[in-house]
């Protein structure tokens, strides 16, 4: 595989070390950090704990990183260096997306707390409390003035971002909530729950507008289509299935998979959707049709994640194998797969201006790599 970076500054084993600063007591003191440099990707060291997501910024400069070791971590996505550690968190942080203006980050945490950071900082600006469970989901609106975060504790809340403030406590679902998704026009929130079904909530008023009922398991994840006239749904009853916004009819059962669906995205190019799956493989689907298109064949081990690139050509899936794989959408070819990761990579981003992908693994690394 050939290299992806300029390495002709790095010493012979790829490795060199960065040193940044960071607070204990009251007092700054040095910390020396290493970037690791490997055939095809940058590797992020540092967190004590698995790595459970990661995140671009919107314009791709910046990336930041989730851990099992309580903390979150904003890496400058070009050099690997170390920009800030987002400490304060008494418990494993699971996500931290960044505002769509980039200015803020929020986390989420099994310490019942979310938390809004300035992302220019790394200072926490506001501690959100409510939850009652540990909060495992949370996403922004697209105009970033609300954060919706989801609990263990059965219910959504929606914040104003600006104050801090609890808007809406959105009640309903009788399991976890896992998952949020808004609709490209901010007005709606779909949530994914443990009860086996997903609701569509107004954003104003709070009120659920919507029950999609018909999964018989858990649903593991929601998307909403790039026009926002479709929801799509992925669940542990081994399908995932397409929904009408407008009147909450199921109109397609996405059959095929032989486990649990995790994962599930809308092309942004196309009405066409992808899904990964316990079996190991992922599946591309004709929205119109509910047909499989084809089947993503080379993981030998489940499918975490399932993600497009922004120009919706390229599609890589995450796995507990320790591998990645690009695929060309329009052939279903495997492009590309990336190697080094130890552990099982947990989450994957494209960065949204840039041509890298962001991993994450359970080896306690990141890592970015050239496209």
């Amino acid at each position: 595989m050939r290299r992806a970076f300029n390495d002709r500054c790095l010493p012979a084993d790829g490795r060199h070390h960065t040193t940044t600063q960071r607070t204990r007591g009251g007092i700054l003191e040095a910390v020396t950090l290493s970037v690791i440099e490997t055939a095809g990707a940058r590797v992020l060291t540092g967190h004590t704990g698995a790595v459970n997501s990661v995140a671009f910024s919107p314009d791709g400069a910046w990336l930041s990183t989730a851990s099992e070791d309580k903390t979150a971590r904003v890496w400058n996505a070009a050099t690997g260096e170390l920009l800030h550690t987002l400490s304060g968190h008494e418990d494993a942080v699971f996500a931290a997306p960044f505002s769509p203006d980039g200015g803020k980050i929020a986390t989420v945490s099994a310490d019942l707390t979310p938390r809004l950071w300035d992302a220019r900082t790394g200072t926490c600006t506001k501690e959100l409390t409510g939850h009652t469970v540990a909060v495992f989901g949370v996403a922004f609106s697209p105009n970033g003035r609300v954060l919706a975060t989801t609990s263990y504790d059965e219910t959504v809340r929606l914040w104003d971002t600006a104050a801090g403030v609890s808007q809406h406590v959105l009640e309903g679902h009788s399991d976890i909530v896992y998952g949020a998704a808004f609709s490209p026009d901010g007005k709606l929130l779909a949530t994914a729950s443990g009860d086996g079904t997903t609701r569509l909530w107004n954003i104003g008023t709070g009120a659920c507008t919507r029950v999609l009922t018909g999964h018989t398991g858990i649903v593991s994840a929601v998307a909403f289509s790039p026009d926002g006239a479709l929801v799509a749904t992925a669940s542990f009853d081994g399908t995932a299935r397409l929904w009408e916004v407008a009147t909450g009819n199921c109109l397609r059962i996405l059959s095929g998979h032989a486990d649990t669906v995790w994962s599930i995205a809308f092309s942004p190019a196309e009405r066409v959707v992808a899904t990964a799956s316990e079996d190991a493989t992922a599946r591309i689907w004709d929205a119109a049709s509910g047909t499989s298109i084809r089947t993503l064949e080379g993981h030998t081990d489940s499918a975490f994640v399932v993600a497009y690139s922004p120009d919706g050509k390229l599609i890589a899936t995450a796995s507990s194998d320790t591998t990645v794989r690009m695929w060309e959408s329009a052939t279903g070819k495997c492009a590309r797969t990336l190697e080094g990761h130890t552990g099982a990579v947990s989450s994957v981003a494209f960065s949204p201006a840039t041509r890298q992908l962001a991993t994450a693994s359970t080896d306690e690394t990141a890592r970015i790599w050239a496209l």
